[in-house]
C-alpha cells in the first residue's frame, strides 16, 4: 500500500468491491473504471500475485482504468473465503485452490467485463507471479482472450500453445532461476506455432520486482 501510485478516491474513476457469479460460486472482485469516457473502451483482467487480492493489485486495477480500461481485479482466493489480511496466511491458501476451477473463474470474470455497458469486446489479461501463470492458462483455454500479459509467470502446457489466440507479451527478471527455466522453451513453442508475442528481460531484477 506503501508504493500505491494511485489516490484509492481518485476523482476521475468509479471503483468499488463487487461479486461475480461462476458456476455457484460467488467471486469477489475489485472494478475500475474511467468516468469520462464516451467511447466504449478495452477490458482487462488484472491477476494477483500469490498475496491474493490486496491494495497493491487495487491499485493497479486503478492505473489500468487511468489508462482508458475497464480493470477487474479478480480475488482468485474467493472460493476459500476470500483474501485474508495477513500475507503468509494468503500464501498458504494458493496450495488449496483448485487449477480447473481458477480457470473457469477467470473466465467467468472476462465474461463479466465482456458485458459491461462500457465493453468494446476487446479482452486482455495482465497477472503476476502466480496470476502471470493463471493469464497463461486464461491463453490457452480462452480463444476469445485478445491480450496476454504475464510478469514473470509459469509457463503452461507446451502442447496447448498452438490454441492461443491473443497477443502474449512477457516481463522476465534477470535474476528469476526458477520461471527463467521454462522460458526458453515457451518461447519456442511460441515462435513455432507463429503466435505473435514479445518478450522483455529486465537486468538486475528479481522475481516480483513490479
Amino acid at each position: 500500500a506503501n508504493a500505491a501510485i494511485t489516490e484509492p478516491e481518485d476523482k476521475r474513476l468509479k471503483a468499488q468491491m463487487i461479486e461475480i457469479e461462476s458456476k455457484s460460486v460467488k467471486l469477489k472482485a475489485y472494478l475500475a473504471q474511467p468516468i469520462k469516457q464516451k467511447k466504449k473502451i478495452g477490458s482487462v483482467l488484472i491477476i494477483h500475485e500469490n498475496r491474493g487480492l490486496n491494495a497493491h493489485t487495487q491499485d493497479i486495477a486503478r492505473r489500468v482504468a487511468l489508462a482508458g480500461f475497464n480493470a477487474l481485479a479478480l480475488d482468485f482466493l474467493s472460493p476459500l473465503g476470500g483474501t485474508p489480511s495477513n500475507e503468509d496466511e494468503a500464501r498458504a491458501l494458493f496450495a488449496k485452490l483448485d487449477p480447473a476451477q481458477s480457470i473457469i473463474n477467470g473466465q467467468s470474470a472476462l465474461q463479466y467485463l465482456n458485458k459491461l455497458p462500457t465493453s468494446n469486446g476487446k479482452l486482455g489479461a495482465i497477472g503476476f507471479c502466480w496470476g502471470g501463470g493463471m493469464v497463461n492458462q486464461l491463453a490457452v483455454h480462452t480463444p476469445d482472450l485478445n491480450a496476454a500479459v504475464c510478469f514473470y509467470g509459469m509457463a503452461p502446457e507446451l502442447t496447448l500453445v498452438p490454441q492461443i489466440k491473443a497477443f502474449v507479451l512477457l516481463h522476465y527478471a534477470a535474476e528469476d532461476e526458477r520461471i527463467n527455466a521454462g522460458r526458453a522453451a515457451y518461447e519456442s513453442a511460441l515462435s513455432k506455432d507463429k503466435i505473435a508475442f514479445k518478450s522483455y528481460t529486465y537486468e538486475g531484477a528479481q522475481h516480483a520486482f513490479n
